[in-house]
């Protein structure tokens, strides 16, 4: 049975002014609890966003386009990342807009509509970078297929594609668990706010 529950059982013996003050405690603390949740989802983003650029530093750099040449998709490995990394800036901004728009003004309703939108904006930011993972480990095969092709028979070629699409959702998998380490339990642990709320926005 979790504090909210306990609670319901003793207000109806309370009066009415203890029930109020025990529901705005009550508010106070998943309040906080989601400030800092999505606080940590903003932190968590932000970094995921200086980390790659950061390993930039360390690698090889010429190495790398040369591999992309090799492989003939340098110009997709270009264009992509035009792309991609101002739509992740967009979401890092949108979890930062998300944290600060927490207020202790808010109602009950409005932080559970702000919960909601912060869990939408993740799962939407998580669903972006598997959909772009999946579609460079499609390009790869693709590419390295077409290099191979006349080296390799029909069944070699099938094979390999079987083998690289195997090890991809092997690597798309392990993504996805990463981010469900990273995300998933702060989501989890917001949505549990979320079920508060609703249940303390009942007793209203």
């Amino acid at each position: 049975m979790d504090a909210l529950d306990k609670y319901k059982k003793v207000w109806d013996s309370q009066p009415d002014d203890t029930n109020k003050v025990s529901k705005a405690d009550i508010y106070k603390m998943s309040r906080s609890k989601s400030s800092s949740i999505v606080k940590w989802i903003f932190i968590i983003g932000l970094l995921e966003l200086i980390v790659p650029f950061t390993m930039y530093l360390f690698c090889d750099l010429d190495e790398l386009n040369n591999n992309y040449k090799k492989l003939g998709i340098e110009n997709y490995a270009l264009y992509s990342q035009i792309i991609l990394y101002p739509i992740i800036v967009v979401f890092i901004y949108l979890f930062y807009k998300n944290y600060r728009s927490i207020s202790s003004t808010d109602t009950t309703k409005e932080l559970m509509n702000k919960i909601l939108k912060t869990r939408k904006t993740v799962r939407n930011y998580i669903f972006l970078n598997l959909f772009y993972a999946f579609i460079t480990l499609v390009t790869v095969i693709i590419a390295t297929v077409n290099i191979q092709m006349s080296h390799l028979s029909t069944k070699s070629i099938v094979i390999t594609v079987i083998a690289a699409l195997f090890l991809g959702a092997l690597f798309i998998g392990f993504l996805w668990l990463v981010y469900q380490l990273l995300y998933g339990i702060l989501l989890r642990k917001l949505n549990k706010n979320y079920k508060d709320l609703a249940k303390l926005d009942e007793l209203n």
